[in-house]
């Protein structure tokens, strides 16, 4: 049986080594042969010499430098289209996902049958206030609006048979979601939790608008209940309308009071015309999407393998 390591990276210079010293530990417990297959998502550090070094130094790792930057998602994509194992598993190069629990998925997965391991953390210690209740919301809000469950806190962090990653890459969408991906396709899944860990070197690639970005990709692609939402408010502001206009009519011929209320018109139109291009903007992110798939371009480019 093999293992292999997917472990995207993105200017880890600070981290690969410590990654590579704590990670080596606990996989050389694990009963199986590995390759550790690290992803240079077009890093512009040093991140590239850093893992060059480590793959002199030990014949199992394996790295995919990326032509340029193209996000975390097309990172995990390569690593498992590039993967041999019959176990894979992704992990962070930060350390925040501990390599401590390798060998128990592995365990649970030889030995009780799971087809995947995953993991959640059970608290947000180190995470602004601000960024932890907007994460809440909106794994609330995406598993009322979608049929999958995400659990709040999921981590990329998962071990998979290679029938599940065989059933991920038989998934052809450019703009991918993962924590969506991961349960959508099924599978018998084993959840470990633990404790937030801080980052042991470096900054976090995802800032607040990144994250934005990535849980309204999140929701476009697994949902059609923004649209849904947009017919239901635009008939209810037609029956509003309609309504309106009654009662202008009905005033105007009772009092003949054609000229007041121009204050009250300007706020519906401000309302209503707002309204619309919000809708506007919710069918322009589908399709927006549906435009970008049509094109069929690839999701990352490899530059040069090692």
């Amino acid at each position: 049986m093999k293992l292999s390591i997917i472990v995207p990276c993105y200017n880890e210079e600070g981290v690969t080594h410590l990654f590579y010293k704590e990670a080596i530990q606990h996989i050389q417990k694990c009963p199986c042969d590995y390759e550790l297959l690290f992803v240079n998502d077009g890093s512009k550090d040093k991140t590239l010499e850093e893992l060059k070094e480590l793959k002199e130094k030990d014949e199992h790792v394996f790295i995919l430098d990326f032509s340029r930057n193209f996000g975390k998602e097309a990172a995990m994509l390569a690593g498992m289209r590039e993967s041999s194992g019959d176990l894979v598993v992704i992990m962070d190069a930060d350390l925040q996902d501990p390599p401590y629990l390798l060998p128990e998925m592995v365990r649970l997965i030889t030995e009780e049958g799971y087809d995947s391991v995953a993991t959640y953390r059970v608290d947000r210690k180190g995470e602004p206030p601000i960024r932890s209740f907007f994460a809440r919301k909106f794994y609330k809000m995406i598993n009322k609006m979608t049929e999958v469950e995400i659990v709040d806190g999921a981590r990329d962090y998962r071990m998979m048979r290679r029938e599940m990653v065989d059933a991920i890459l038989s998934m052809p969408e450019v703009h991918r979601f993962s924590k969506g991906i991961f349960t959508w396709v099924g599978f018998n899944t084993k959840y470990l939790d633990f404790e937030n860990v801080e980052r042991v070197a470096g900054e976090t690639k995802w800032s607040f608008w990144k994250l934005f970005k990535y849980a309204i990709e999140g929701i476009v692609a697994f949902t059609t209940f923004p649209l849904r939402l947009a017919t239901i408010v635009g008939f209810l502001m037609s029956c509003v309308g309609f309504l309106f206009m009654l009662y202008i009519a009905i005033k105007a011929i009772l009092f003949g009071d054609p000229v007041a209320g121009y204050p009250s018109l300007i706020v519906v139109i401000t309302l209503i015309g707002g309204i619309q291009l919000l809708v506007l903007g919710v069918m322009g992110e589908y399709l927006a999407k549906t435009y970008m798939e049509t094109k069929h371009r690839p999701v990352y480019i490899i530059k040069k393998k090692y």
